[in-house]
């Protein structure tokens, strides 16, 4: 150990588990440090805020366009594709979804550092559009209307559900989930009872429930 080595005050629990004593910082890496209290010894594992942020190229898509921002990320910080964020740009606060990561190169992965990651891939998913094929309710597909929905990306719609969205009103039939959702084990949902947020979808199909005549929105 010599006189220069970084220095923190943290909790020992060993010897002051309520109050902050001198520590050494041993090693780091992967986000926790390994350091020893001065004041009995004791060694032990600790996640320390990083002092360090990078600040890398966020391209932000949404409704067909795009935009770019910067985000600072810590130093350690993990980034995988289908993970979610607030982003802080000139204009607002948006909620992004990574899509992609791309490092030197123009290489594309779907997981990677702080410190690899170059630009960060998004699509807004606070408020979304979400795609809708409905045909008419005798159960004739071939006069099948496709239109948008625009809701917040927490909306739930769900198989076998009556939804009223833009003065329309309709029942919910399959689901398309988009390739950047997680936690769905199809990509396909149509039995009544699967729900899927409206951030996760490609496309609905639905049935047309109004008794107004068809009409474009």
């Amino acid at each position: 150990m010599t006189e220069s080595a970084e220095r923190v005050a943290v909790a020992c629990p060993s010897c002051s588990p309520s109050l902050e004593t001198v520590h050494e910082v041993l090693t780091t890496g992967g986000g926790h440090a390994t350091i020893r209290c001065t004041e009995c010894g004791h060694t032990h594992k600790q996640q320390l805020e990083s002092t360090t942020e990078y600040e890398r190229d966020v391209v932000v898509s949404q409704d067909g366009e795009s935009f770019t921002a910067t985000a600072d990320v810590p130093e350690g910080e993990q980034l995988a594709v289908g993970e979610e964020f607030l982003l802080d740009t000139e204009e607002a606060i948006v909620t992004a979804r990574i899509t992609s990561l791309e490092l030197d190169g123009e290489r594309r992965v779907e997981e990677t550092t702080a410190e690899d990651v170059e630009t960060i891939w998004t699509r807004a998913v606070g408020n979304v559009s979400v795609a809708l094929t409905l045909h008419p309710k005798d159960g004739t597909h071939d006069e099948t209307e496709s239109m948008t929905v625009q809701v917040p990306g927490d909306y739930e719609f769900v198989v076998g559900e009556t939804d009223e969205l833009g003065g329309e009103e309709f029942t919910i039939e399959g689901i398309h989930i988009r390739d950047d959702a997680v936690g769905y084990d199809y990509d396909k949902l149509d039995f009544d009872g699967d729900g899927a947020f409206a951030k996760d979808i490609k496309r609905l199909y639905a049935r047309d429930e109004s008794s107004s005549a068809w009409s474009a929105w």
